[in-house]
């Protein structure tokens, strides 16, 4: 079997034995992280099963997404998000998951072409407190979710799917869970007040596993898929 087939059934194993074991009972969706990685191997992994994909950077995305326009995909905006880059970000992905500000929900809103279905978000929060990191910061997290949710009555092209996170980078496996929990616990208080909300999105492919146990539904996996990450195509920018 082809490596990217062979990595995908694997981690389909895995994930299904965890969920196995857990008491959430919630299945959960891959998104495959595409970025720096060719055309084939998306193609190679569309036709092992999955649909979602995940790129960080604007320009390799458009260009992969112009050449796979044939493919049902899923498109996931991954990277931090610019202001200047918010009107072709809105009309080319399905979903974004790094939302942290006002302005850019009112921009990707404004931006979304009327056609399209409201585009799905997921409010980036900053679990491990680290300055390197994106997001709204856990300890004020309760506080700067409600005003983005006041905002979105006057955003009727956004849809709010949930909350996603990157742990800390650490070995310390007892902070990595601990980070999770207060991840779920906030989802659980989100998903009561919104009734759009039904997605947790953290877990990557070291981490995965872990984040199911402690309630992910929606994972992020790059180099389990598709291996090292490859030169970035022409045209990518940071």
């Amino acid at each position: 079997m082809p490596i990217i087939p062979k990595n995908i059934s694997q981690i389909n194993q895995n994930i299904q034995k965890t969920i196995a074991h857990n008491t959430f009972n919630e299945q959960v969706s891959i998104v495959a992280v595409s970025k720096g990685h060719s055309f084939d191997k998306i193609v190679s992994a569309f036709d092992a099963g999955i649909r979602n994909f995940g790129e960080n950077y604007l320009q390799e995305a458009l260009e992969k997404k112009s050449h796979l326009e044939k493919f049902a995909i899923q498109w996931h905006f991954l990277g931090p998000i610019q202001s200047n880059k918010c009107k072709l970000i809105t009309e080319n992905f399905d979903w974004v998951h790094s939302v942290d500000r006002v302005k850019v929900m009112k921009l990707l809103n404004d931006f979304r072409p009327l056609h399209m279905m409201p585009l799905n978000i997921c409010i980036q929060i900053n679990c491990s407190g680290e300055e390197t990191k994106s997001g709204i910061t856990i300890n004020n997290a309760i506080e700067s979710l409600n005003d983005l949710i006041s905002s979105l009555k006057e955003l009727p092209m956004l849809k709010l799917r949930g909350i996603m996170s990157i742990p800390s980078n650490t070995e310390n496996v007892d902070q990595i869970i601990t980070e999770f929990k207060s991840m779920y616990k906030l989802y659980t208080e989100l998903k009561k007040r919104i009734h759009t909300v039904d997605t947790l999105s953290m877990g990557m492919s070291n981490d995965y596993a872990l984040a199911i146990e402690h309630g992910s539904n929606l994972v992020r996996i790059g180099t389990a898929i598709f291996g090292a990450r490859e030169i970035k195509i022409k045209g990518s920018d940071n």
